[in-house]
């Protein structure tokens, strides 16, 4: 994971001003600092759960529409921004983390038309926290989740946004706990 040289301390994150707690919180939340900025005011942190807390508060405290435009900014599996080479640094880790870079041909196809019915049909981009699936667990995941009903699927992606974000936060403090179960519902 994309840990610093140096973990952070939720001492480190109380004596930080707003500036310095957006730079060093802004990127757990996919290209997303604004969920950094509305947790910022509920320093000090009693633990990593209180802080993750306080960042999912504020993505879960939005708007309906909101909410979806923040879905969006996540990139698809496989998906255009991992063509070109233009997702973030947590992302490409954890795709690459999933084998979603060694997709043979077919598996390619076979992602990209599902995601496109995922969106199609949700209007935001599939998102599961991909790091201890397999390939064909993701694939399974995505066929039985196009099928849910779209308030489920942002219940659902907010809640792997959790075990994303949960994991890329315990790297940068050098946290050894788990965060939890990444296994998708089907």
């Amino acid at each position: 994971m994309l840990a610093p040289a140096t973990p952070l301390t939720l001492a480190d994150v109380a004596a930080m001003g707003e500036g310095a707690f957006v730079a060093a919180l802004g990127e757990l939340f996919e290209h997303s600092p604004w969920v950094a900025e509305g947790a910022w005011s509920r320093r000090p942190f009693a633990s990593l759960d209180a802080l993750h807390e306080a960042m999912m508060d504020t993505v879960r405290g939005t708007s309906p529409a909101q909410q979806i435009a923040f879905l969006c900014m996540h990139p698809e599996l496989a998906g255009k921004e991992a063509q070109a080479g233009t997702m973030t640094g947590h992302s490409t880790f954890e795709q690459h983390g999933a084998g979603l870079n060694a997709l043979s041909h077919e598996e390619f196809l076979e992602l990209k038309r599902l995601n496109a019915a995922y969106r199609a049909r949700h209007g935001f981009p599939f998102i599961i926290a991909v790091l201890g699936h397999s390939k064909l667990q993701i694939f399974d995941a995505l066929r039985v989740r196009s099928g849910r009903t779209s308030a489920q699927e942002v219940a659902a992606a907010l809640e792997q946004i959790g075990v994303i974000t949960r994991r890329r936060l315990n790297a940068l403090f050098g946290a050894t706990t788990s965060p939890p179960s990444t296994k998708a519902k089907p």
